[in-house]
């Protein structure tokens, strides 16, 4: 199985487990606190109904009037500055939720927006991000320069570190200030931050909801927005280190198995008749291109090369045939010893000689058959006959 389906197997056992043990762990700690709660406002309710002999319908009028007048207590959210916070709210996809378009152009405005404005969004955070961990490497590198360190080029681990260290003094300076402004404690302010900086947006905490600071406290709202923004830029550094590089792992493996194969290809070489070895030995069915084995069954062959071949129907009991260019197979053929090293009884004449018979083709002429002398008007003996295929193939590499 390849390592890329391993890992998304993986990734998928994995995430399933963790869903799996996030839903108990919430249950066990959410449940009963829950049970309390709405215990409590059943017996808020009837009490109530009793006390004040209010009847069911009047009663759930006045549930729907305090749902309704919460958001409007907050003041007006559809200004321009707080049109504007809500514009980032979608564009960031936190979407907290505290506003909601309600007429139908503002919805049908709102899907449109956020097709364009979203990817927009991602887009330009991750390009901060990445320019933030580019700076991160210069002044690491310009510190440790100064400090006349041996390494000075920063790896992967300092930019996690510093991009950690950044984010972490970022939640706590916007909880610090939330909670000065929002008057929540700092715990809750914390889990404020976090929330909105990895977009998840519950809602349960939205910033600038009280004494109408949408437009009472104007620098309030550009520090929040500015935090917001800057905020997300370092979580989205932390992410192109952290997220992505597990990411991109799938899309290296495919480049490595494609390289592979391409070299596979490249070396691979198929022969067809049979294929007389240096030990003397003879191998014989291998296949050419065309899938049909050579070994007397075919009619017809055709040749691999570019030109006109000649004498492309020829099947003679001893004929050796090469499919490609000796240049292609070069390395997997022995190694062969040159004419002048074997005690070949023949001279240069007479390979000319056969040549001019026809038994022996040129390379030069493109063609990458060699064709053996009928062995019917030569006679070799079997030693002789394999120093002289091995000369022949000297020649024509």
């Amino acid at each position: 199985m390849k390592k890329q389906n391993v890992r998304t197997i993986s990734l998928i056992v994995c995430t399933f487990t963790y869903l799996l043990v996030g839903a108990a762990v919430f249950d066990a700690l959410e449940s009963e606190t829950e049970k309390r709660r709405w215990e409590a406002l059943q017996d808020a309710e009837d009490m109530i109904i009793r006390k004040y002999n209010i009847s069911l319908e009047d009663f759930k009028v006045m549930e729907t009037v305090v749902l309704k007048s919460e958001s409007h207590k907050a003041g007006q959210q559809w200004k321009f500055t707080g049109a504007f916070y809500y514009a980032t709210t979608v564009l960031t996809t936190i979407g907290y939720g505290h506003s909601t378009p309600s007429t139908v152009g503002g919805k049908l405005f709102t899907m449109c927006y956020a097709i364009v404005g979203i990817p927009l969004g991602l887009v330009m955070f991750q390009s901060i991000g990445e320019r933030v961990n580019r700076l991160s490497s210069y002044v690491i590198k310009a510190v440790r320069s100064s400090l006349r360190c041996k390494r000075t080029v920063a790896s992967e681990v300092d930019l996690i570190c510093v991009v950690t260290t950044l984010s972490s003094l970022t939640i706590a300076g916007g909880a610090a200030a939330f909670s000065k402004f929002e008057g929540w404690s700092y715990f809750d302010s914390v889990y404020y931050c976090f929330i909105t900086l990895t977009t998840i947006g519950f809602g349960d905490m939205v910033a600038l909801q009280r004494d109408n600071a949408l437009n009472r406290k104007p620098e309030y709202v550009m520090f929040a927005l500015i935090f917001i923004l800057f905020g997300l830029a370092i979580v989205a550094a932390s992410l192109n280190l952290l997220v992505l590089r597990f990411v991109t792992m799938n899309t290296e493996d495919e480049r490595r198995d494609e390289a592979q194969a391409m070299q596979a290809l490249q070396v691979a070489v198929k022969l067809e008749g049979d294929v007389i070895t240096s030990n003397g030995s003879i191998l014989s069915g291998y296949e050419g291109h065309d899938g049909q084995s050579l070994n007397g069954s075919t009619n017809s062959s055709m040749c691999s090369c570019h030109c006109m071949c000649l004498n492309g129907n020829r099947h003679k009991k001893n004929q050796y045939k090469l499919r490609r260019s000796p240049t292609h197979i070069r390395h997997l053929l022995p190694e062969v010893v040159p004419m002048q090293d074997l005690n070949y009884d023949y001279d240069t004449q007479s390979l000319h000689t056969l040549a001019d018979r026809g038994t022996m083709d040129s390379s030069y002429m493109g063609v990458d058959m060699v064709d053996m002398a009928d062995t019917a008007s030569i006679e070799l003996r079997p030693h002789t006959l394999l120093k002289r295929n091995v000369s022949q193939l000297s020649i024509r590499i």
